[in-house]
């Protein structure tokens, strides 16, 4: 009886101490995949430790009681790194809103490929993990006559043996649904895929990449540091690293500042699609201004922020994502800004975070483009006639 009480005391001194570690890591699991079971277990563990504490305490045990609060005030800061935090309010952009000329015809469309079930406290600072977020892979099709460009490939047809090569910490926070992938859903439109110029990244992270290799012989549009963070980027870059290197197509900022980035990118020099450097998330990150007839402005800034709401409040990312997850917090938080500015001088600009579902709100959906068509199997000659 009195071995089993010594080891009783062992373990309760153990939880008051490590409990709140675990706890900490519940807390990040939950947020980023909000399951009941990883709640109930909070739950279950919180319990737990606040009883170790009155036994500790009633036993006056002052040394693992002062060891148990430094783990306990670790964890209030851990929690309160998701708490609201906004930063500094940027300066105000005086750039004036560049000139483009769209060609008539150019349209654009969104290729969902699946979502990924989180919370928003998981996406930025402030945000409610109550809140059930669907993080959206999106692919999106803009069709233009010197050749249609794909702004990311979403998740492909081989993503389930994609994702058995992640770290298991991370599938384990990880609720991730697959869809139709947008290669098969431009094939079921009968497109043709000689009108595919270029596959263009907004990063070379796995969810970006994943439907790449379902695009054969399609040059892959990359920065230069892009394409060197590929290389040694770890299992977040594995994806892009099996892509086909002849198809890595590096290009170059040779033009001027756009909109408070200091260099651009016009792809075919009409000004419909600009690109710019924007480093942090990924070393060679960059966002993707789009124009189209009509004058409405698009902006896909890819990963920089996951929801609208990190740009309108300027909220980074909790700690442990953005510490896990940016390649440099701090020239995030510099590009996140530039956006912030942008969003309060242009409102009229759409901001499109990669992950954010809402802001494909107002961009045509492929399958329901071809479904009013009127036939399940249009030719691309059809397709072509009635997007342009």
């Amino acid at each position: 009886m009195r071995r089993f009480s010594r080891t009783s005391a062992a373990l309760l001194r153990v939880l008051v101490v490590a409990g709140p570690v675990l706890l900490g890591l519940l807390t990040a699991l939950y947020a980023a995949r909000p399951s009941g079971f990883f709640l109930a277990l909070g739950a279950v563990l919180a319990v737990a430790i606040i009883a170790g504490d009155g036994w500790i305490l009633a036993r006056r045990h002052w040394i693992t009681g002062s060891l148990a609060l430094i783990t306990q005030i670790a964890f209030l800061i851990f929690v309160g790194s998701y708490v609201a935090s906004p930063l500094p309010p940027p300066p105000p952009l005086t750039d004036p809103l560049p000139q483009a000329f769209p060609p008539v015809g150019m349209a654009m469309y969104a290729l969902p490929t699946g979502v990924n079930h989180r919370t928003a406290a998981f996406a930025h600072r402030g945000g409610s993990p109550w809140e059930k977020w669907d993080s959206a892979m999106t692919a999106v099709l803009v069709r233009h006559p010197q050749g249609d460009v794909l702004i990311d490939a979403g998740l492909g047809r081989t993503i389930a043996s994609q994702f058995k090569q992640m770290p298991f910490l991370f599938r384990l926070g990880t609720d991730l649904v697959p869809s139709r992938a947008a290669a098969d859903q431009l094939d079921a439109a009968g497109y043709d895929r000689k009108h595919l110029r270029y596959i263009l990244l907004t990063h070379a992270h796995w969810d970006h990449v994943s439907g790449v290799p379902d695009f054969p012989g399609v040059p892959v549009l990359v920065t230069a540091a892009e394409h060197r963070y590929i290389d040694d980027g770890g299992w977040v870059t594995a994806t892009a690293q099996d892509v086909n290197k002849s198809l890595l197509h590096d290009y170059m900022f040779e033009g001027g500042r756009y909109l408070g980035f200091d260099q651009s990118h016009d792809l075919y020099g009409d000004g419909s699609i600009v690109i710019v450097p924007a480093s942090g998330h990924t070393p060679g990150s960059v966002v993707v201004f789009v124009t189209l007839p009509g004058d409405a402005r698009y902006a896909f800034v890819g990963d920089l922020v996951w929801r609208r709401e990190a740009i309108l409040e300027r909220e980074e990312r909790p700690w442990i994502v953005r510490n896990s997850i940016d390649n440099d917090p701090v020239t995030a938080q510099q590009s996140l800004l530039r956006l912030t500015a942008i969003a309060i001088r242009y409102p009229q600009i759409t901001m499109v975070p990669s992950h954010d579902p809402r802001a494909y709100a107002s961009i045509p959906q492929w399958s329901r483009f071809v479904k009013a068509l009127g036939k399940s199997r249009p030719s691309d000659t059809q397709v072509r006639q009635n997007s342009l």
